[in-house]
């Protein structure tokens, strides 16, 4: 397999600004559980841009991501699901900066200006493959070790680079807390009503499928946004400004391989067989945790007590009412961020 590096691609990807909008973003109510430290207050609109965005060569990409706070600040690393992108971040990033934190907010494989290196790299959507992604990320950023703070596609990695190199993470925040599933595992069948939730993977598993996210990524995107947070009422201009992300030449290739492979349809790499393995035991995550999940989750997400015994170390688990739905960091930023302090704090 080529690794040859296409250089144009490079340079222009590296020096790729980015036009943005304005944007409204939501204010969630406080969690439940009630934060040793705290993010200090956030206005609406506060943030609508990150100060500062690069590119950077880790391991199979040309990685597009946006950084805050002092560049030898405890470092902190946030992840976006699908179907969103780092703006999901913009207000959580300036509270953790401000707090003394060096914040690293990467674009996934396949979404804004990640890019793969080689054009013969398959485009692989496997969990294994994005968390392995996240490592190399850090290698190239020289972070020997980070918290790492996530939701959806996000969670699910932090939980995977948790459970397989649990000595380059500090601790963890994940939004529906245990995430981490395996292809056997996706082949048991749910109760029809869960199965439903899950509506999106059944059409992804169809050439119609992905022929249909391909024409109609935005409106699709825009759909799972309203289901996924029924009580969110975002604007055009902050779906718009995340949706751009999607117009990633390989977001199709990778969502839907994704998900395939989940059901067992995609073949993954065997360079990653023995992760995948080891994910399949469902190991215990030893680092210092703290699960979220908002109280108008309308994605599919499991019950805190389904995976409280999946986390040995300092856990706790925090409910963020007011009508916070799947997107949490973008639409209860305070609270994320004073998860993550605090288990920082606590770590």
């Amino acid at each position: 397999m080529s690794d040859t590096i296409n250089h144009e691609r490079r340079r222009f990807f590296g020096g790729a600004a980015m036009t943005l909008a304005a944007a409204q973003l939501s204010l969630g109510a406080a969690a439940e559980a009630k934060p040793a430290k705290s993010a200090g207050a956030i206005k609406p609109e506060a943030n609508t841009a990150f100060a500062s965005l690069k590119q950077i060569d880790a391991g199979l990409l040309n990685v597009g991501y946006a950084e805050a706070g002092p560049a030898d600040g405890p470092p902190v690393i946030l992840l976006h699901g699908w179907p969103y992108d780092i703006y999901a971040f913009v207000d959580v990033a300036p509270l953790l900066a401000a707090a003394g934190h060096r914040v690293i907010v990467p674009y996934l494989r396949g979404y804004g200006t990640t890019r793969f290196l080689s054009d013969a790299t398959m485009r692989n959507g496997q969990p294994a493959a994005i968390a392995a992604d996240i490592v190399a990320l850090m290698d190239a950023l020289k972070i020997d070790k980070a918290t790492i703070a996530g939701f959806d596609w996000g969670a699910r990695t932090a939980n995977i680079v948790a459970a397989l190199w649990p000595e380059r993470v500090k601790a963890m925040v994940s939004v529906s807390g245990y995430l981490i599933g395996s292809q056997q595992a996706g082949k048991m069948p749910l109760p029809p009503k869960a199965e439903l939730q899950w509506w999106y993977q059944f059409y992804f598993a169809t050439e119609r499928g992905r022929e249909g996210y391909d024409k109609y990524r935005h409106d699709f995107s825009k759909l799972i946004w309203q289901l996924a947070s029924p009580q969110w009422h975002f604007d055009d201009a902050t779906f718009d400004r995340s949706a751009r992300a999607f117009d990633n030449p390989d977001h199709v290739a990778v969502v839907v391989h994704n998900y395939r492979w989940r059901l067992g349809l995609a073949e993954g790499e065997a360079k990653y067989d023995a992760d995948e393995a080891r994910l399949a035991q469902a190991p215990v995550i030893t680092v210092p945790t703290i699960t979220m999940e908002g109280d108008a989750n309308g994605a599919p997400h499991p019950e805190p007590s389904a995976y409280a015994r999946k986390f040995s170390g300092r856990y706790s688990h925090r409910t963020v009412k007011g009508g916070i739905g799947h997107n949490l960091p973008q639409e209860a930023p305070k609270a994320f961020a004073d998860a993550v302090l605090d288990v920082m704090a606590e770590a």
